[in-house]
């Protein structure tokens, strides 16, 4: 097992991949948004270094469209879903379709790793500069089905645990891939 990424993709950039430590006292809003960060940016760091082979892999049967890929590429979508679609009643620039529901998880073995990253970071951006214009109290201007409008605090208590879980699983997938452990 080894810690060091392979020169097989170019390393994330500082700001993605830096470790965050949460304050351990802050207000609410800096507080959700550090931890939400801090999982960001283990994505990148998890993915640093993994070959497209591997960034592509599925090697769990009972889950046959997860690769690393497609993790980096849901959570790109999620962002935008919760963020732009649901928060500001904004186009739907996804991938997921009445026709094709898991498009984004399939688009993770498609686009190579490094471009997936990028373009997750982007997005991670405009949820940032969203969260910066709203309360936590405001409400989303789009609800979903037979629910009440949630708000800018549920979706960032939501993405906080969205993230984490799917760290969890790209980390058993690069452990599966190549050893590699995020320590």
């Amino acid at each position: 097992m080894t810690n060091e990424p392979s020169p097989a993709s170019p390393a994330p950039s500082a700001s993605a991949s830096a470790h965050v430590e949460p304050p351990v006292a802050a207000d609410e809003t800096t507080m959700l948004t550090a931890w939400l960060d801090a999982h960001r940016a283990a994505v990148h760091r998890t993915c640093a270094g993994l070959s497209a082979e591997h960034a592509v892999a599925a090697p769990l049967p009972s889950s046959p469209m997860m690769s690393i890929g497609g993790i980096v590429s849901h959570l790109r979508w999620v962002e935008h879903a919760w963020f732009e679609i649901l928060l500001l009643d904004l186009p739907d620039q996804g991938y997921a379709t009445p026709d094709d529901p898991d498009a984004e998880w399939r688009r993770g073995t498609e686009v190579p790793l490094p471009q997936l990253l990028d373009e997750y970071e982007a997005q991670c951006e405009r949820s940032r500069e969203i969260t910066a214009r709203l309360d936590l109290d405001t409400s989303a201007l789009r609800a979903r089905k037979d629910e009440d409008p949630t708000t800018l605090r549920w979706v960032l208590v939501h993405m906080v645990e969205e993230t984490a879980r799917h760290n969890g699983h790209l980390d058993l997938l690069r452990e599966l891939a190549d050893g590699t452990t995020n320590r």
